[in-house]
């Protein structure tokens, strides 16, 4: 078992699984051969289908580029939106203040009102 393997928690081996089950089935729509999807996402035949199987060792990077060239790229940038994090969002919710003081003005001089 490699070291990678080991740390990642079962749940983000799950969904690195499921995620390179769908890159693999995006590109079979696609009709496009694992040689050349490796090849326009600039990465090597073996890394490719180590992306299809999950592997949590590979870079982000090369996910990146796999989900570019089948067009799926603007997605990443969702993964982790502020508007899409309830727990966060809770979160900051439980800090605000109950209610807002203002600061006392200082009384100004004699006259100037």
């Amino acid at each position: 078992m490699r070291k990678e393997d080991a740390i990642a928690p079962l749940p983000v081996k799950r969904a690195l699984r499921k995620l390179g089950e769908d890159i693999r089935d995006a590109r079979r729509r696609r009709r496009i051969s694992a040689a050349i999807m490796a090849e326009r996402a600039s990465t090597s035949r073996p890394t490719l289908s180590k992306v299809e199987r999950g592997d949590p060792g590979v870079s982000m990077g090369a996910y990146a580029r796999v989900l570019f060239v089948l067009g799926m790229a603007e997605r990443l940038g969702e993964l982790a939106d502020v508007k899409s994090d309830e727990l966060g969002l809770a979160l900051e919710e439980e800090r605000l203040p109950q209610r807002v003081r203002h600061p006392r003005r200082k009384p100004g001089p004699k006259g100037s009102d």
